[in-house]
């Protein structure tokens, strides 16, 4: 499966424009936003999890990350309320479930194959948090004013996922839960709309996917 896989192009997935897909475990729907890959795959998700909905034990060969937009997430390491933040690095296997439901935004497969650092975050309370930063990549919250103008640095690629809020970019409106991918060689330029928005930066990351 390819969703979104030529990671050359500028790419733009609205939240109340998509449809949810079921998952082959029960309860358990998504929307992707960039696949490849079958059920292992490279991929970045919206995943949302009916209440008691639980995926079977599996292991990240290849990492996770995941932000939880709503409800709480839960595996055996614990509770994870919405605007926590968390990296489990390479080797680390979970069994994710969600007894009162849960909605998390989710990367897969997208780890340096040397990366064993766990990040347990709280991105609650407003205001900015730098999440994760290495060689390879730059994961950040920040929180931008109503009219605030935006310049971020798109040379090596650049995923933006909208928490709160939205912003214009390139002509173009983005709300609550919408995401954006600008390939490497861009630059984002955007205006915060009247409300402000809160928004999930990922960066630096995409130079080796054209």
């Amino acid at each position: 499966m390819r969703v979104n896989a030529d990671f050359s192009q500028r790419v733009a997935v609205h939240f109340d424009e998509t449809e949810w897909v079921a998952s082959p475990s029960a309860g358990v729907e998504r929307k992707m936003l960039d696949r490849i890959g079958e059920e292992v795959a490279r991929a970045t998700t919206i995943v949302r999890f009916a209440p008691g909905s639980a995926f079977s034990a599996h292991t990240h060969d290849g990492g996770e990350e995941y932000l939880v937009l709503e409800g709480v997430f839960q595996d055996e390491t614990g509770d994870f309320p919405v605007g926590s933040y968390v990296r489990n690095p390479p080797t680390s296997s979970h069994t994710p479930s969600a007894s009162e439901g849960a909605t998390i935004l989710v990367k897969l497969h997208q780890f340096d194959p040397d990366d064993r650092t766990e990040v347990r975050r709280s991105i609650n309370g407003g205001g900015d948090f730098d999440l994760f930063k290495d060689v390879h990549e730059d994961v950040r919250v920040q929180s931008w004013a109503a009219g605030d103008q935006v310049v971020l640095d798109a040379s090596k690629g650049l995923e933006v996922f909208v928490i709160e809020g939205g912003f214009a970019e390139a002509g173009e409106e983005f709300g609550t839960w919408d995401w954006l991918r600008l390939p490497p060689g861009s630059r984002f330029a955007a205006v915060a709309g009247e409300g402000g928005a809160r928004v999930w930066i990922k960066s630096g990351h995409l130079g080796g996917m054209v």
